[in-house]
């Protein structure tokens, strides 16, 4: 899939774990986990608000795009050196 969710990438440099986001965002920990781990196939604005406000972020800092022959050689949350 061309877009890929950095959820983890930020939280990992906000030091904060899923069940603490989840618990500051009041929003279940299944649902921000498929998030997290690129199984959703939507994302409320609100949520993805939500989230931005809560790690001090940009929505470009959890969402990129990758064109779809990048994404197939890449894996997702890969990073190049």
């Amino acid at each position: 899939m061309p877009i890929i969710v950095n959820l983890d990438v930020m939280m990992a440099k906000r030091k904060i774990g899923l069940m603490q986001l989840a618990e500051k965002m009041d929003i279940t920990p299944a649902n921000l986990s498929i998030l997290k781990n690129c199984k959703a196939r939507a994302i409320r604005f609100s949520t993805l608000e939500e989230i931005c406000k809560t790690l001090d972020c940009q929505p470009g800092d959890i969402l990129e795009y990758v064109k779809e022959e990048e994404s197939v050689s890449m894996p997702a949350n890969s990073e190049m050196r």
